[in-house]
């Protein structure tokens, strides 16, 4: 069977809810905070792993930078080339596994937005991917990883949930796996008289095991914020959003 991640049909399904509304009124902004954060030169290059749709690539080359890019998912690339061709932005759009990507030192700047880390069974494999965008960047290059934190998560979790996203009825069940090691989801959709069900799962890391992660694969200067704000990863936290850099 094909891993969740490798589902077109998930994707397909999920994209008007993944990308609703007020996700994509919401990208300059997180744009502002990210350049905030990392505060990249005019004329950096910057990497949007595992870009969907490219919402964050296609804000980050209106604002002059020079874009790559990268996702698995060829409904969701076609839909970024499409919005970049009709605004006249050059961005450069590439299908691939993020385990496979890398390009020796051709990036200033890494982004991997939206929970978009942990989809892999085997830890190796989130191993190999940051060692894949160390590869990739320049030296002083920085890396954000913006996710679910295992605390803040902690904190929050409930077995069941449900709500109501572009006409769509979404019930979701959730289960703790492996000692707090994972999080499998049930999302049940119902529109229209039609039901449907997938089940995946992620892998959760608290800020101490990805700033280990990072700091084993090369990378130094590591800061943990509770936001793309740039506020403490504390008790108030709402995601975990860690930065490191290639020196």
């Amino acid at each position: 069977m094909k891993s969740w991640y490798n589902r077109d049909s998930y994707w397909a399904t999920f994209e008007s809810i993944i990308f609703n509304q007020k996700r994509m009124a919401d990208t300059p902004n997180q744009v502002d905070q990210i350049i905030k954060l990392l505060q990249p030169k005019p004329d950096s290059r910057i990497l949007d792993l595992c870009c969907g749709i490219g919402r964050h690539s296609l804000e980050f080359a209106r604002r002059g930078f020079h874009v790559t890019g990268v996702d698995r998912t060829k409904l969701y690339l076609a839909k970024a080339r499409k919005h970049a061709k009709q605004e006249g932005l050059n961005i450069e759009f590439v299908t691939e596994d993020m385990r496979n990507f890398w390009r020796a030192e051709a990036f200033d700047v890494v982004i991997n937005m939206f929970t978009s880390f942990g989809y892999f069974d085997d830890a190796a494999d989130d191993r190999l991917v940051v060692e894949n965008v160390f590869r990739s960047l320049a030296s002083g290059g920085k890396f954000l990883i913006e996710t679910e934190g295992k605390e803040v998560l902690a904190r929050k979790f409930r077995e069941r949930d449900w709500s109501e996203i572009n006409g769509f009825i979404i019930l979701e069940n959730r289960r703790i796996l492996d000692n707090w090691e994972k999080i499998e989801s049930c999302w049940i959709i119902l529109k229209d008289g039609h039901r449907i069900e997938h089940k995946f799962v992620l892998r959760l890391y608290s800020a101490v095991e990805l700033s280990l992660l990072l700091q084993q694969s090369g990378f130094s200067n590591i800061r943990i914020y509770g936001s793309l704000t740039g506020v403490d990863y504390d008790q108030l936290a709402t995601r975990l959003v860690v930065v490191a850099q290639k020196m």
